[in-house]
């Protein structure tokens, strides 16, 4: 999970009182005795105006319990509010990039009921399925939509450290299977989602704070300038954290733009709580973390110079949960995580928007109290002040995680927007 920390000294190009407001306009209102109110974030001046990006995860493996589709990005209406896609995920074993359920990538036949254009796929010899085509039908309804074939994740992010060992090999092997010619056409770059580097994660990484860096480098050279590289990274701002373990900015030469995985600052792997949000903005007074919010990690690439356009904020379309609460306000003990679909102590937004309605507001995020449940998750209301945030900030754009968790007419994507 994300370690993120503290903020620069606050420079006067923003009002507080504006942007706290925006923040907290329209939210649900906090119960007496609440959290106290979100800090403003600070700025330095926005370089230049922010930009339009919206990227959206799309996972492989949605198709089976989610039953969420490609062709329920059309029918969300969320294909016309996105600027990219990224396809989760491709894997990295061996020290390249691999395949990573070829089934659900471009095997599965779709129907013409389940299909993107109403055409059913054909068993004809070398016919794409799968996502990869229903991907391809998509963009002809869009145009000027990319996609990009992100690779690694929590749980496929353990082959990098041997992908870095010859990083030109390594984008060899991702340059031939991102343009095998069966799918060329369906993706526009690559993503690479390493998490983290010369740092722990799902396993420890010991591979050296240059070694992101190559990576990338490698990546660019092998991608040229056609195609677009992007890295999802660590939010974690501390001093001594993640952000420091690789070297990110001068990485940042070589992408289109980063992600910074602004979400999981806090959850119920710590299962006696404290409860607090998991996607916090700004800081707040309860914060059990100093640091572990959003604005850090902004401020900090920012400070060790990487552009505010290539940064994208991070939302969640997703709440983090614990049971047994002790207190409606942030900041109570629990007993451990709250029931989920699929997981403990995480559920989509979709669901929670009903089953646990917001509460109050904290730090520009919202959070729910349910009889012994306490969730946190950002709603329509959150996510237009965390936009103004990234307008005065100069941001390159939004990303979020992921599709199928949004409602099945696309309330948080339309808040995007």
């Amino acid at each position: 999970m994300l370690r993120p920390r503290g903020l620069r000294a606050a420079l006067a190009a923003l009002s507080t009182a504006v942007l706290t407001a925006t923040l907290l306009a329209g939210a649900a209102t906090a119960s007496p005795g609440a959290a106290p109110a979100a800090e403003s974030p600070t700025s330095a001046k926005a370089p230049q105006a922010a930009g339009n990006k919206v990227v959206g995860y799309f996972t492989e493996w949605g198709i089976y319990q989610r039953n969420y589709h490609v062709k329920n990005v059309e029918t969300s209406g969320s294909a016309a509010k996105l600027t990219h896609i990224n396809y989760a995920f491709g894997n990295v074993t061996g020290g390249k990039c691999a395949i990573g359920d070829a089934y659900a990538d471009y095997d599965k036949a779709y129907d013409a009921a389940s299909s993107v254009d109403g055409k059913a796929d054909t068993w004809d010899a070398g016919a794409l399925r799968g996502n990869f085509n229903q991907l391809r039908k998509l963009k002809k309804l869009h145009p000027n939509l990319k996609v990009l074939w992100s690779f690694g994740g929590w749980t496929w992010s353990n082959g990098f450290g041997e992908a870095a060992k010859n990083p030109a090999a390594f984008a060899q092997s991702c340059y031939n299977l991102v343009e095998d010619p069966r799918w060329a056409d369906v993706f526009d770059g690559i993503d690479i989602d390493w998490e983290y580097p010369n740092a722990c994660g799902n396993t420890c990484d010991t591979s050296g704070r240059a070694a992101f860096k190559n990576v990338m480098a490698a990546m660019r050279a092998k991608f040229g300038q056609n195609n677009l590289v992007t890295a999802a990274i660590t939010a974690d701002a501390s001093s001594g954290g993640k952000i420091d373990a690789a070297d990110y900015a001068g990485a940042a030469q070589y992408v289109d733009w980063y992600n910074p995985m602004t979400y999981d600052f806090f959850g119920a792997w710590a299962a006696q709580g404290p409860t607090a949000p998991h996607s916090p903005l700004t800081s707040y007074g309860g914060l059990p973390q100093q640091g572990f919010y959003t604005d850090a990690a902004i401020q900090k690439l920012r400070g060790l110079g990487v552009p505010a356009s290539k940064l994208l904020l991070g939302v969640g379309f997703y709440g983090r949960g614990w049971s047994g609460v002790s207190q409606a306000a942030p900041g109570g003990t629990a007993t451990g995580a709250a029931p989920g679909t699929y997981e403990a102590g995480i559920e989509d937004y979709k669901v929670l928007k009903s089953k646990c309605p917001a509460t109050g507001t904290v730090a520009g995020t919202a959070y729910a109290h349910c009889g012994n449940q306490w969730w946190s998750y950002d709603t329509p209301a959150t996510i237009a002040g965390k936009m103004t945030y990234k307008q005065q900030q100069g941001l390159g754009g939004t990303f979020f995680w992921e599709l199928s968790g949004d409602t099945t007419n696309g309330e948080l994507i339309k808040a995007i927007n």
